[in-house]
């Protein structure tokens, strides 16, 4: 892959189609979004990726009911304050809605209490340990909802994203500069030694310059860490170095001691260092488009 596929625009600021008038593209924008279109499908509809240019396009059209966040806690405020009134204490309340009873004190402080009762020994202990494990429920519920949609929100990637993703994925988790700098990524995330993979094929980094070293604590199953690894990247044991194996401390608490864990590998591009540099251009290049000198603070 050369440079210029990553070049960062030209003064269109990201319009590929410079015969487009901006009237032109606002009214493509606005008819796209009164269909119930997202800001994404939008940019990826027109090509425009400046997102300053892309709400520029949108100013004044509001976003579809679909691409926002539904408020369940405002229903939630509601019933509380309804069973509030009905006379329920705060453990009934949470038992009957899987809400926190900091959030059920805020919606109701200002109603009256409700007459106390005799009741068994325990009853107050029984119910809030049943209304935690029901608001752990809806809070299971609520992340896993919350965490599907954003997934759907990414849509496909392109390889320009994909660039920048890596860049900075080096960045932040990469060996950095050293006497003799070199390219070395080391993860225990499957998903993130399958991006990084990825992003070094999109760079045009041969597989024969990869190798790959092990990291694992000797309690765990070595050899099936090892089979693991060498499926996941796709290469045989010629493209691995020794596994490194740490003793175990039976002092330390360690959590990552179930059948999932499969040690820390470290990925390294042999004859890196001409990468190594370009990464840290690439990367001052990605501070400096988006410094805030280049885009004034958004409201």
């Amino acid at each position: 892959m050369t440079q210029t596929r990553h070049d960062r625009g030209d003064d269109t600021g990201g319009l590929r189609n410079g015969t487009a008038t901006f009237e032109a593209l606002r009214d493509q924008a606005v008819a796209l979004r009164r269909q119930g279109l997202s800001r994404r499908q939008i940019r990826d509809h027109l090509h425009v990726h400046n997102n300053d240019i892309l709400s520029r396009l949108l100013e004044g059209e509001p976003p579809p009911d679909w691409t926002r966040r539904p408020n369940a806690k405002d229903d939630l405020r509601a019933r509380a304050r309804e069973l509030r009134l009905q006379g329920m204490t705060y453990d009934r309340i949470q038992l009957e809605l899987g809400c926190s009873k900091s959030s059920i004190s805020l919606w109701v402080r200002d109603l009256p209490r409700p007459d106390r009762t005799a009741k068994p020994r325990g009853t107050d202990m029984r119910l809030a340990q049943q209304g935690r494990k029901k608001a752990h429920e809806r809070r299971k519920k609520e992340y896993t909802a919350t965490t599907r949609t954003a997934q759907e929100e990414i849509g496909a990637v392109t390889d320009r994203e994909l660039f920048l993703i890596g860049v900075a994925l080096y960045r932040a988790e990469g060996a950095k500069a050293r006497p003799q700098p070199y390219i070395n990524f080391a993860n225990s995330d499957p998903a993130m030694i399958r991006l990084f993979l990825r992003w070094l094929c999109l760079l045009g980094v041969d597989e024969s310059r990869l190798r790959f070293f092990l990291q694992i604590h000797e309690t765990a199953d070595v050899e099936g860490a090892e089979q693991f690894w060498r499926e996941l990247v796709g290469l045989d044991a010629s493209h691995f170095g020794k596994t490194s194996v740490k003793k175990h401390n039976p002092r330390t608490r360690r959590k990552n001691t179930t059948d999932a864990y499969r040690g820390c590998l470290s990925v390294r591009v042999l004859q890196g260092a001409e990468l190594y540099r370009r990464i840290e251009g690439w990367w001052y290049g990605i501070v400096e488009a988006t410094s805030e000198a280049d885009h004034p603070k958004r409201t």
